[in-house]
């Protein structure tokens, strides 16, 4: 089965400017996405991006890039634009991999477009985890995902869903069930993606900031799975620079030239 990867990239970041040229183990953040991603099944890996310094970049080390139209205002519309841009059949698959992921397993790349792959009434597909801290059920943060026994998504929400009735948020012990944290991987149709761009946002995902309620507002289906592997959080401040920094070094055992 055939899946592109296109990882969308901007340099502007409100917590850590710069993010995707920051410098990890004598790498950019950026290269070492793009070098995970290389390793999956995918037959292309592309860049996708509105600033010059990191098509500048992508070139150091043999990255396609593509220049991007600078007014998109989310990660899903770039993509689209990319669709066009490679002129990718309707029924092409697409994984959107983050450019702030420098640790995420090539396995779950994989996943996401398999399962894609094999379910034809699907326009999406994408990953949980299970939630077992009570710290990250309680965290609007920590995205939050149901679904059903044919694993086709009901919603996604900030909130603790599904919400215990009887439990008593002053506990510190976790209460009983199955809640799952959403994974934000996605692989699409790229038909979707054309379809999603001519939408006007719905007025819940307005509410919760999250683009894949538009997509089940207009009856979309979206496929979800636990990840087959964990998948290291992505990198939003330079805390978590720091701590990926910090495990490089510890893996490596050398310095991290550049830093």
């Amino acid at each position: 089965m055939s899946f592109v990867v296109v990882i969308p990239a901007r340099y502007a970041s409100t917590r850590l400017p710069g993010k995707p040229l920051s410098m990890i183990a004598g790498k950019t953040m950026l290269q070492h996405v793009w070098e995970r991603a290389k390793t999956s099944g995918a037959s292309e890996v592309v860049i996708a991006t509105d600033d010059a310094r990191i098509e500048t970049a992508c070139k150091d080390f043999a990255a396609r890039c593509l220049m991007t139209r600078a007014e998109h205002t989310s990660g899903t519309d770039r993509l689209a634009e990319v669709v066009d841009l490679l002129s990718l059949s309707d029924d092409q698959i697409v994984v959107n991999v983050q450019g702030d992921e420098p640790l995420i397993p090539a396995a779950v790349i994989d996943q996401v477009a398999q399962n894609l792959g094999g379910k034809s009434s699907a326009s999406i597909a994408t990953l949980c985890e299970a939630i077992t801290e009570l710290e990250v059920l309680g965290d609007p943060n920590a995205v939050k995902v149901v679904f059903d026994e044919h694993g086709r998504a009901l919603y996604f929400s900030r909130a603790s869903i599904p919400w215990p009735r009887d439990y008593s948020w002053d506990s510190a012990v976790m209460p009983q069930g199955e809640w799952y944290r959403h994974i934000g991987l996605y692989a699409y149709r790229a038909g979707f993606l054309r379809r999603y761009t001519s939408w006007q946002p719905a007025l819940m995902e307005q509410s919760e900031s999250l683009e894949q309620l538009r997509a089940l507002y207009k009856g979309e289906e979206i496929h979800v799975e636990p990840a087959c592997e964990a998948v290291p959080g992505g990198i939003d401040t330079p805390e978590d620079l720091h701590k990926v920094r910090e495990y490089f070094s510890a893996s490596s055992g050398a310095a991290q030239p550049g830093e």
